[in-house]
């Protein structure tokens, strides 16, 4: 009996130690996770501080289509660039966690379910809503298929985020149309868009021709 008592009391042990160790890991995760741009309203600021963003949305809009301003103003609309944040829980009676309203989570907030066709379709397994090259993509893959399935241009950032947000169906539909708050959001990520087109027709070069092999001709390849 006493030995089957020190079994249990290890298994319990090891429990723990294994339980302890994903906590930090997750955490761990979490913490290497580059901290939100300090100065959002400029896109060249936003590369500046975050080079490898840029290549990652070059990467996305070479691949979907999606131009690169529009997808970093459709992430700093969802997320503002907090790479694992979640909607807020529900609280009951002012300070009892209740559950979250949805499953969205990281940089462009997807859902469980759309996240899951992403990976299916187009990602990987390992893809993660709080890596930014995953995030890009994940948006250039999904306005791809809103213009399939609905027709919009990927060069009208305020009604692709209307099917962002309402998905194609929901779009098609016109269930936007009754909601004035979400068309105010999408007319501000369409004005956000053409400010960080702008901003990035005068520093793009710099993004492109950062590398020593890159120059001249090869600059942007």
């Amino acid at each position: 009996m006493r030995g089957c008592a020190e079994n249990k009391r290890a298994v319990r042990t090891g429990r723990l130690v294994l339980a302890a160790g994903l906590s930090l890991l997750v955490s761990g995760c979490a913490m290497m996770a580059p901290s939100p741009p300090q100065d959002q309203s400029n896109i060249c600021e936003i590369f500046r501080e975050q080079p490898k963003w840029y290549d990652y949305a070059r990467a996305s809009e070479q691949a979907w289509g999606t131009p690169i301003a529009t997808q970093l103003a459709f992430i700093q609309q969802e997320s503002s660039f907090q790479s694992h944040v979640r909607p807020p829980r529900k609280r009951y009676l002012g300070f009892i966690p209740g559950p979250r309203p949805s499953s969205a989570r990281g940089y462009a907030q997807a859902l469980d379910p759309v996240w899951g066709e992403y990976r299916d379709d187009a990602g990987s397994m390992l893809a993660r809503r709080s890596h930014m090259k995953h995030a890009t993509d994940f948006i250039g893959w999904y306005n791809e298929r809103t213009h399939r399935q609905t027709g919009i241009s990927l060069h009208n950032p305020e009604h692709l985020y209307l099917a962002y947000h309402e998905g194609a169906g929901g779009y098609q539909r016109g269930t936007w149309r009754s909601k004035p708050a979400v068309q105010r959001v999408a007319s501000r990520v369409a004005a956000r868009t053409s400010r960080y087109q702008s901003q990035l027709s005068s520093c793009e070069a710099e993004f492109q021709c950062r590398r020593f092999y890159q120059f001249g001709p090869f600059c942007g390849t």
